[in-house]
């Protein structure tokens, strides 16, 4: 792989905003336009920036394949704990209004944790499908030369 330094640089300066970016649409989705998918979009195309320029080996020891699948099913887990938590409040499910003492409070809580775990599912689904269409097998050299 040919190392660019340029690009290097660039993607080490405009990463971080790219995922404060993403932070941003996840925690003010609740109250504006955006939200947990959005947010994981966005933080998964960082990744998969940070992957396109240093490569998959170092990806991939920042955002390990196993980290993935515990993310995976922690984000749908969140979502099903906030969903199974105002049932046992006495609501219905996903009904936020039981979540607090105050309706209000018990909507914005509801939908932050909801979003939360929309976004970790999203972002680590993404990065997930991303590390498998990298690591297929690529033709090696010797056969590219014959073509």
């Amino acid at each position: 792989m040919q190392h660019h330094l340029i690009l290097r640089v660039v993607t080490r300066f405009v990463l971080p905003f790219i995922l404060l970016f993403a932070l941003y649409v996840q925690f003010h989705g609740d109250f504006g336009p955006g939200g947990g998918f959005q947010a994981g979009v966005i933080f998964a195309a960082g990744m998969i920036l940070y992957t396109l320029v240093f490569g998959l080996d170092n990806a991939t020891r920042v955002v390990p394949p196993s980290a993935l699948r515990v993310l995976m099913a922690s984000g749908v887990l969140l979502y099903l704990a906030v969903g199974f938590a105002t049932v046992l409040l006495g609501g219905n499910f996903l009904s936020y209004d039981t979540l607090a003492e105050n309706a209000k409070d018990g909507q914005h809580y509801g939908i932050l944790l909801v979003e939360l775990g929309v976004g970790i599912t999203v972002t680590s689904t993404m990065i997930a499908i991303f590390y498998v269409f990298v690591g297929r097998n690529l033709p090696s050299d010797d056969t590219r030369a014959g073509s």
